[in-house]
């Protein structure tokens, strides 16, 4: 060892490798308070899935373009296979698995893509869900211009656009203003 303690309690501290080469890292995921023990180089998306079991965030391009990989962190919509676990020590981490209430209800946004039928094969539905959850979080009444630029990083390859699109613009009470292209 180097003599360097780790201070579990100091947010500052220097997170030192142990001997597996794993940094300590402490989130909330969908509100649950877990502590990982995490690689340097570990993505988030690979910690969730193959540490928390949390398999909504999928794998899909790995290189953030096409948002199979979305989660929220601190609200914020993020690419899971661009972001490093080690990096997101004291964030608040939700996935399509903590949308839905305590007892169980889906969320407006998950109702609503299951109206419209906004999804085929549902690969890419879980990344679309949670973009649209971030945009209404900070614009609840968003145009469709706004929507669009949300789902701009997002990939459907069965090609349920205007299925997304509806059940968007639905939850954004757009539905009657739809933009012309």
């Amino acid at each position: 060892m180097s003599g360097l303690e780790e201070l579990p309690d100091d947010p500052e501290a220097v997170k030192m490798p142990d001997a597996d080469d794993r940094v300590p890292v402490r989130l909330g995921v969908n509100g649950r308070a877990r502590t990982l023990r995490v690689r340097p180089t570990q993505t988030l998306l690979d910690a969730l899935r193959e540490q928390l079991r949390l398999h909504g965030a999928r794998s899909g391009c790995g290189v953030g373009m096409c948002g199979a990989c979305t989660v929220l962190l601190d609200g914020r919509a993020a690419s899971g296979c661009l972001t490093l676990a080690a990096l997101c020590d004291g964030t608040e981490v939700r996935t399509v698995e903590g949308l839905e209430s305590p007892s169980g209800e889906l969320s407006r946004v998950q109702e609503a893509f299951l109206r419209h039928r906004a999804f085929q094969c549902s690969y890419c539905t879980s990344g679309f869900v949670l973009a649209l959850e971030a945009l209404l979080a900070v614009d609840p009444a968003p145009g469709e211009t706004a929507i669009r630029e949300a789902f701009s990083g997002h990939i459907c390859r069965c090609g349920s656009y205007s299925r997304i699109m509806g059940a968007a613009l639905e939850v954004a009470g757009a539905a009657d203003r739809r933009e012309q292209a």
